[in-house]
């Protein structure tokens, strides 16, 4: 049993990695999973004004808590080999190939389904960080007491044949901003401000934030533009991005505040105007009870030496959105093992498949945990 599930696990996880699709693109992605939550006997939702899936599976009808095991289903765009095209660099190939390995181990296991009330999320546009707040605008998570997810983790963080029952995710927010001033004449430079060297006066600025050195927080500028194909033009405007992240949402706030009183130094020194526009991701809201089931879960499959500790890392991700808008749902998000090489979102980002099924057992036996059924 379990090596046929291992194989459609492997030979998904091949379809979608060869399929892949960026966020809020995921069209084929929907189609192709929503028929195998059909096949195999899901009741299933899709969305006239978004992508993303949810299939329900069980007994919905009796007192069981509703457990939601969610996947990513988008890719990046990014440079392979060349080419800028759609990418599985951070494992959401993967996310999803395991989830559906729960759902095909539970049809093989025909006893449980009046035991058990599983809904899968299949969440689109994660890299975005707005998936999760879709699903729950569409009141996916309402009936929902437990929350598991999974993440593909890179070997220097966990290893091969290991996992961690919890991910304790950063914050991360990104600020695309625009610098209005005006042009001027290469041989004129005190008509106006140069907008390469406002964004200079910047980047020396962000530099010299200092917050609580105990929690972990950056702030870098990560894309910068100004000028044209005339050398002798003095750009007056330009646009830019900053990555912040911090390990909890407090010390976000407080990197936030600190940025835009950079900005309005800039603005009164220099007579000009910055736009901004902003999107992030809250860090990880954890819940004990939730990470116990799935070490439990891990010792069960793997044993208990192969438990890691709790991973804390400045990684984002839109998975926490779902507990800090719903406060008693009970969500942690397991961390795999699996050899993940150079490292996420890397362009040739690779793994051990062999891994797939151990991510498979683990979520099955957390649900059976939760549930308190052996199987």
């Amino acid at each position: 049993m379990t090596n046929t599930i291992e194989k459609r696990v492997k030979n998904t996880f091949h379809y979608l990695h060869e399929h892949a699709e960026i966020s809020w693109e995921e069209i084929e992605t929907t189609k192709y999973i929503k028929k195998i939550l059909e096949e195999n006997g899901c009741k299933v939702k899709t969305f006239d004004d978004c992508t993303g899936v949810i299939g329900e599976y069980g007994n919905f009808n009796c007192n069981h808590p509703v457990i939601a095991i969610r996947a990513d289903i988008d890719a990046l765009w990014q440079e392979v080999n060349g080419k800028f095209q759609a990418n599985h660099s951070c494992g959401h190939d993967a996310h999803m190939s395991m989830v559906l390995g729960v759902l095909w181990t539970l049809e093989q296991n025909p006893e449980l389904k009046d035991k058990v009330a599983i809904k899968f999320i299949f969440q689109p546009a994660e890299e975005k960080g707005a998936g999760a707040l879709k699903m729950i605008e569409k009141d996916v998570v309402d009936d929902v007491d437990y929350l598991f997810g999974v993440h593909l983790r890179p070997y220097q963080e966990t290893k091969l044949g290991q996992a961690t029952p919890v991910i304790v995710h950063g914050a991360t927010k990104t600020l695309n901003a625009e610098i209005e001033g005006e042009d001027a004449h290469g041989a004129r430079p005190h008509l106006n401000h140069n907008a390469i060297e406002i964004g200079a006066e910047i980047v020396n600025m962000l530099s010299k934030i200092h917050l609580d050195p105990r929690i972990p927080y950056s702030v870098k500028m990560t894309n910068f533009h100004a000028g044209g194909k005339s050398a002798n033009i003095i750009p007056g405007n330009a646009t830019f991005s900053l990555d912040m992240r911090a390990q909890n949402n407090e010390l976000m706030d407080e990197l936030e505040k600190e940025v835009h009183s950079i900005f309005k130094s800039i603005e009164d020194l220099y007579h000009i105007d910055i736009k901004v526009d902003s999107h992030g991701i809250a860090a990880a809201k954890t819940n004990n009870e939730a990470i116990n089931i799935m070490k439990k879960a891990i010792e069960d499959t793997l044993g208990k030496d192969k438990v890691d500790e709790p991973l804390v890392t400045p990684g984002g991700d839109d998975f926490h959105f779902y507990t800090i808008k719903k406060s008693d749902l009970k969500a942690t998000m397991l961390g795999l093992g699996c050899d993940l090489k150079p490292g996420l979102h890397h362009p040739e980002m690779t793994f051990d498949k062999d891994a797939l099924i151990n991510g498979v057992n683990i979520l099955f036996r957390a649900v059976l945990n939760t549930y308190g059924v052996s199987g």
